[in-house]
């Protein structure tokens, strides 16, 4: 695997653990701001606001831009928005800059997936994908408590000056190991991508998305403060559960990523139907036996991630025609998710309901993207039954499964 592949990944791994450490600095940066924490919350939402508009936008906008040169500028934008931030004066400068940094960060995501698929033969090209996607996972198990010790160490603001200070080592090795050069085709017509995605299954597929972000994201994203205020936690234990929920993600990966390859919407369905049942078990027993809590925070970790496979490699199979602007929607899906959750979390906590509130709309989030992936599986059996016109590519044939189909995938960029 060529070292510029692994760089594309410290990429993702430093701007991914923006992405998610706020979940560990929330209290922190609610004192200091003299917010409350449902509002410090809201920046969560700002950076996911900024990834839903920024993906299909710079996917199309960075099509002809000379790869490196587009990583290196992503990135140096990405640092701008940390050091603004990290000397931000209040709340509003700061909830600007996490717009500003998401929008840099959803345009390195795509170029730098492309870029990987790129430098690799074909029969590498998901191994490539994989590896890069993989960042965040890393993010989350690494990057995510690290945030969290230094910010009680010191102040939620080193945090930022230490994403800022890995994201321009990153920036560094890209402008050293990832070729230069054009490495941009004839960009691909983005009428003819739009009427590739008009299929009605696409559509559903992005709100299973949705449904199924939001509903780990929004327990995720106050679990510091749920852990603190409702289990009894000490905060010096916070870093450690954090982890503790990224092992549980790593495992939901590797099972996902097996288990897709056949049988994609059966995952979905089973996943999100585990993640309704441990979220709704976690907001009964939060004040309860910790061990009880640390387990479901792993299963948590796990459920929550085992659908991430089949949603990221399903909508190439939909939408083949669409290759630009297919994965770039399913990002913005992502982050819709993203969005809404955590905002869905501020309003229960708000009206009293307190901290375990947040996993009973996990838990109602589940639900409904279980419910979609069930109508999305009626929906390839009545297509089957049909004889197969317009069917759904099978999983076996998916980006995840077949690395050549990535050539198809990713052939216009």
């Amino acid at each position: 695997m060529p070292l510029a592949v692994y760089v594309l990944a410290l990429g993702i791994f430093t701007q991914g653990t923006s992405e998610f450490m706020l979940s560990g600095l929330l209290p922190g940066m609610a004192d200091d701001l003299g917010v409350s924490i449902p509002d410090a919350g809201l920046l969560i939402s700002a950076f996911a606001i900024g990834m839903v508009v920024g993906a299909p936008l710079l996917a199309v906008a960075t099509l002809r831009w000379p790869r490196r040169t587009a990583l290196v500028l992503l990135q140096a934008v990405f640092i701008a928005g940390h050091v603004v931030g990290a000397l931000a004066p209040g709340y509003g400068v700061l909830f600007a800059t996490r717009i500003v940094s998401a929008l840099a960060y959803a345009g390195f995501w795509g170029v730098a997936v492309a870029t990987a698929v790129a430098l690799v033969p074909s029969e590498a090209k998901s191994k490539a994908v994989g590896l890069v996607a993989g960042g965040l996972t890393l993010a989350t198990i690494v990057g995510v408590p690290a945030g969290t010790v230094l910010s009680q160490s010191a102040s939620w603001r080193a945090a930022f000056w230490a994403v800022a200070a890995a994201t321009a080592v990153s920036l560094a090795a890209t402008v050293l190991a990832v070729p230069g050069g054009r490495g941009a085709r004839e960009a691909p017509s983005v009428r003819a991508e739009l009427r590739g995605m008009k299929r009605p299954q696409l559509w559903l597929s992005y709100a299973i998305t949705g449904f199924a972000f939001g509903a780990v994201i929004v327990t995720f994203s106050y679990l510091a403060s749920l852990l603190t205020d409702e289990s009894g936690l000490g905060e010096g234990w916070v870093p450690a559960v954090l982890a503790l929920f990224g092992a549980g993600g790593m495992l939901g990966l590797l099972i996902g990523s097996r288990t897709a390859q056949a049988h994609a919407v059966g995952t979905l369905g089973w996943g999100l139907g585990g993640l309704a049942v441990i979220s709704a078990a976690l907001a009964l027993t939060a004040d309860t036996a910790i061990a009880v809590v640390l387990v479901l925070i792993f299963l948590l970790g796990m459920a929550g991630y085992v659908t991430n496979p089949p949603l990221q490699s399903r909508v190439f199979t939909l939408a083949p025609d669409a290759p630009t602007l297919v994965g770039a929607t399913n990002t913005a899906a992502f982050n819709v998710g993203n969005t809404l959750a955590p905002m869905l979390g501020g309003l229960t906590i708000d009206a009293g309901y307190g901290y375990t509130s947040v996993a009973w709309v996990g838990a109602g989030l589940a639900v409904l993207g279980c419910a979609g992936a069930l109508w999305a599986g009626r929906l390839e059996r009545a297509t089957a039954a049909r004889g197969g016109q317009g069917r759904t590519p099978s999983a076996a044939t998916t980006p995840a499964a077949d690395p050549a189909s990535f050539e198809k995938v990713f052939q216009n960029r």
